[in-house]
């Protein structure tokens, strides 16, 4: 029996974002081409509303504003309402928000936009109260009837703005790149770090895994110690922090302040597959044992909470969730309370204080707090006259005796839809685990998640699509899930020599080439040229949590270049960073997977490739090391891949080292191949 006073249109979406609103009494349309035919017939402003599922200010406004039955009158007797999860429809939510940040200056979830019944937009704004919004909303539809020519003018102005943005030229002069260049930008960089905490200095901090990969990278290439304090002072106080689910294992977004303390508690798939895969390259680099035990924590977490049968990852878990009064509350299911933490822990909550900050360091809100560490395990055993052993142990049985108090509490909502380029992060982050570790687990993991890709997301035309839930594949791919398949395959090949894995790499960046790239400006847009057009259409450059699609795919075009001998490839790459160039220098942190292909270009960049029975044992041991100047492939037979081919010998294990594409004679001896590679710029 339905005990429903209100169900809208979207009560037949799959979006558990949208679902969440399928009972407000606003007469919601999912983005549609119905919907927006019935604003043009109409005559009647979009309102459109952007969110996710996890994100706790959305649910506020929902609770404030679209749950109530006068906010709703207004809005279904003045305009068109269209709910957007933008994960499912990045592309809408880049032009809007490029919209929000062109009125206001800044922009955030949740996304509201009055747009004509086109779809171009006039207004704009994230969370507003409830009187705010009701005034708004009365001013515009007035306006929109009164005075409508000026509206359209100004909808016409703002359209052509962003259109504008983003939009790169062709660079035709060509740029030599250099060291010197990279120390400008990282002189740039150093006055926007918090060298005492890490991170961007200030608050909000964000975990920025693309960021630090390439400080950490740069670092130690250019071998500047200060940049390397600097990415571990990151690493660990982001690790040490709230930020990090200290129990359970897994990242937050990011802390609302400056010591990476208290977050907003939603989990999201794509910052947890990044940072496994920065904390492993970290581990790999400065064999911190803090950093394992990061990247094996969340990849238990992701197993654990986000992980389906058919090896599909989930979104994200929610920021909020029931807590003991029974209301939906930030955060309820990760706090504690003191008195709570002592009758759990009994004699050994002294030391737990001590070690989690079970004081003024660590406490939040209405008794709560979230635990957060300050000092390493040496410090804490020496302190407390007990061997680090000994510590260790009782944290694991902390550990474990919390996380099982804690599966009492109602769970966070979970956002079971499997988008494509998240699966993509995480599949990489499975990889590089693999890859450093040798753990055959991750490995297990991270084949079965990219056969499901291969079977359930890659369409027979060679395209992809971007969701899937309850057994369904919809929505044609945007560039970010070619792009992070592809660089997630190649890595894929690089630790498994499954020349499958490539192919389907160097498929894949085939279809780009024909469905998203402008040949006149020689870069990528977002959409392919197959989807229903918006506004405009736009091109991804800045690389923010996730690493623009631009700069994935300049990158994957600067690998392939070489597995394929295909010069083209390298062409477009090279052209590509060539465009964004002078965008890099005076914003480093903005731009950072860009550099990564800048160092590429900067100085030797080894291509690898092993031959023989003994290939596979050769290409892990290889792997092992931190070498962010090399790509490798193996083989155990013949291969058609032009960078091994012609090069297998049946009775021998042979290792070619190739820089730029020119090879030194094989050798068959792995300590003296590493010897061969020059880590140093």
């Amino acid at each position: 029996m339905n005990t429903h006073k209100f169900t809208n249109n979207l009560i037949s979406e799959t979006s558990p974002y949208l679902l969440q609103h399928a009972h407000n009494p606003v007469n919601w349309q999912a983005w549609n081409a119905t919907a927006l035919d019935s604003a043009k017939k109409e005559n009647k402003l979009l309102l459109i509303s952007i969110g996710y599922s996890s994100c706790h200010w959305c649910h506020v406004m929902e609770h404030e504003c679209f749950e109530d039955e006068d906010v709703a009158a207004v809005m279904n007797q003045h305009f068109i309402s269209i709910k957007v999860d933008r994960e499912e429809r990045p592309d809408i939510d880049q032009v809007y928000m490029n919209a929000i940040q062109l009125m206001t200056g800044s922009g955030g979830w949740p996304l509201n936009c009055v747009a004509l019944p086109d779809g171009r937009p006039i207004w704009g704004a994230t969370y507003v109260s409830k009187e705010n919004w009701i005034q708004a909303l009365g001013q515009l539809s007035k306006m929109y009837k009164e005075k409508p020519n000026q509206v359209i003018d100004y909808a016409v102005k703002l359209t052509e703005g962003i259109k504008n943005t983003d939009l790169i030229s062709l660079n035709s002069n060509r740029e030599e790149f250099s060291v010197s260049e990279l120390e400008t930008v990282i002189d740039e960089w150093k006055q926007h770090m918090d060298f005492d905490l890490g991170g961007r200095r200030g608050a909000p901090k964000f975990p920025m895994p693309n960021n630090y990969s390439f400080l950490l990278r740069y670092a130690i290439q250019a071998n500047n110690s200060e940049i390397l304090t600097y990415v571990n002072t990151s690493l660990t106080n982001m690790a040490y922090g709230g930020v990090y689910d200290q129990i359970g294992g897994g990242f937050s977004r990011y802390s609302v302040d400056k010591k990476w303390h208290v977050p907003h508690f939603e989990k999201m798939l794509y910052d947890n597959g990044q940072l496994v895969s920065l904390y492993a390259e970290a581990y790999q680099a400065t064999k911190n044992k803090l950093y394992k035990s990061v990247v094996y924590e969340t990849l238990q977490f992701v197993e654990d909470e986000l992980t389906n049968n058919e090896g599909a990852f989930y979104s994200s878990l929610d920021a909020d969730s029931v807590n003991s009064k029974g209301k939906l509350e930030e955060g309820a299911f990760y706090v504690w309370t003191k008195q709570e933490l002592e009758a759990i822990l009994k004699n050994d909550f002294q030391l737990f204080s001590e070690y989690y900050n079970v004081n003024y360091y660590g406490f939040w809100e209405h008794d709560n707090y979230v635990l957060i560490r300050k000092n390493d395990d040496v410090e804490i055993a020496k302190k407390n006259s007990i061997s680090v052993l000994e510590l260790e142990s009782k944290v694991k049985i902390w550990k474990k005796v919390l996380l099982k108090e804690r599966a009492k509490k109602e769970r966070p909502r979970l956002d079971d839809k499997s988008l494509t380029s998240w699966n993509a992060l995480m599949l990489k982050g499975y990889i590089d685990a693999y890859k450093v570790f040798n753990e055959p687990h991750f490995l297990e993991v991270a084949i079965k998640n990219a056969t499901f890709i291969y079977t359930k997301q890659l369409q027979e035309d060679g395209s992809l699509n971007h969701s899937y839930k309850n057994g369904s594949s919809t929505i044609n791919g945007f560039l970010e899930d070619y792009a992070t398949v592809i660089d997630a395959y190649i890595s894929l090949y690089e630790a498994t020599s499954g020349e499958l894995w490539l192919n389907t790499a160097k498929q894949l960046v085939d279809y780009c080439l024909d469905h998203f790239f402008d040949e006149k400006r020689k870069m990528f847009y977002f959409t392919s040229n197959k989807d229903n057009e918006l506004i405009t259409r736009k091109m991804e450059i800045e690389d923010n949590v996730m690493p623009a699609s631009n700069s994935i795919m300049a990158n994957n075009l600067f690998k392939l270049s070489y597995y394929f001998s295909n010069s083209y490839f390298l062409d477009i790459s090279k052209q590509m960073l060539q465009n964004i160039a002078h965008k890099i220098y005076n914003y480093g942190s903005g731009y950072s997977n860009w550099l990564q292909l800048m160092c590429n270009f900067s100085g030797n960049f080894y291509q690898i490739a092993v031959l023989g029975k003994a290939s596979e044992h050769i290409v892990s041991e290889i792997n092992k090391h931190y070498i962010p100047n090399k790509l490798i492939g193996g083989s155990s037979k013949l291969s058609t891949i032009p960078l091994m081919k012609n090069r297998f010998v049946e009775t021998k294990n042979l290792i070619y080292v190739c820089v730029d594409g020119t090879c030194q004679l094989p050798i068959e001896n792995v300590e003296e191949a590493l010897n061969k590679l020059k880590i140093n710029f």
